[in-house]
C-alpha cells in the first residue's frame, strides 16, 4: 500500500509492505477489535494494561475508574500507544521459518484527552453500550450521577496512528513446495456461545443479538 505515514515515529518499517494509513482500514481494524491495550508510563516504568475501547469519529476512547492509576496517568497528559489485533488465522508452511500468521493490527499514538463535559461524557456511555449491543442503551436504568462521576473517560485523536495486516497463503521457497507436509491456512473465528440468563430474568426478557 502506498499511503504515507503521518508521522516517521508512527511509520512500519519491518515489512513496510503491509502497512496502511488510511482512515477506513485503521477505523474498521478498531470497529472490528473489541479489546485494546494501551501502553503507557507509571513511575518510570513501562506498564500495558489491556482495556475496552470504540470509535466515534476520527478518536478512540476508553474508559475506566476513576481510581484507577493507569486512567490517571493518562488524564495528566503522559503520551500513550494504544494496540488493537486481531488475529484471522494461522498460516502453516513447510518450515517453521516460514510459517506466519493473518492478521490486522493498528497502533495509534499521542496524548488522550479527559471527556469531561456531563453530556459528551454521558453520550460516550452510550456509544460504548451501542457499540456492542445496539438499541440495548435505552432499556437499562439510567446511570446515576455518582455512577457517572466514578468513570473517567479518555479520548485519543487518531492523527498518529498505523496498521500492518497480511493475508494470503504461506510463503515457501521453492525448493520446499514438494516438502511431503500440509501447508495452508487455518482460519481463526471469535464466536459467541449461547446466552446464559441468571436467576432474575423474567419471561419476555430476550438476551439481545450477539455483536459476533
Amino acid at each position: 500500500m502506498d499511503q504515507q505515514p503521518p508521522s516517521n515515529f508512527a511509520r512500519v518499517r519491518r515489512k513496510p509492505q503491509r502497512a496502511a494509513y488510511d482512515r477506513t482500514t485503521i477505523h474498521a481494524i478498531l470497529d472490528a477489535g473489541m479489546v485494546c491495550h494501551v501502553g503507557h508510563i507509571i513511575d518510570g516504568r513501562p506498564v500495558v494494561i489491556p482495556t475496552f475501547h470504540w470509535r466515534h469519529g476520527d478518536r478512540v476512547y476508553w474508559h475506566g475508574s476513576a481510581a484507577s492509576r493507569m486512567l490517571e496517568a493518562n488524564a495528566a497528559g503522559g503520551e500513550v500507544c494504544l494496540t488493537v489485533t486481531l488475529l484471522d488465522a494461522w498460516v502453516l508452511a513447510r518450515t517453521s521459518f516460514n510459517h506466519s500468521a493473518n492478521y490486522r493490527s493498528v497502533l495509534c499514538f499521542g496524548r488522550p484527552s479527559v471527556v469531561d463535559h456531563p453530556d459528551e461524557k454521558l453520550a460516550a456511555m452510550k456509544g460504548f453500550v451501542e457499540r456492542l449491543f445496539p438499541g440495548r442503551w435505552d432499556r437499562l436504568r439510567p446511570p446515576t450521577v455518582q455512577e457517572i462521576k466514578a468513570t473517567l473517560i479518555l479520548s485519543l485523536p487518531l492523527t498518529e496512528a498505523s496498521a500492518k495486516l497480511r493475508t494470503g497463503p504461506p510463503i515457501d521457497d521453492e525448493a520446499d513446495r514438494a516438502w511431503p507436509v500440509w501447508a495452508g491456512v487455518l482460519p481463526l473465528h471469535l464466536v459467541a456461545d449461547k446466552p446464559v440468563a441468571d436467576a432474575y430474568v423474567v419471561p419476555g426478557q430476550e438476551p439481545p443479538a450477539t455483536p459476533l
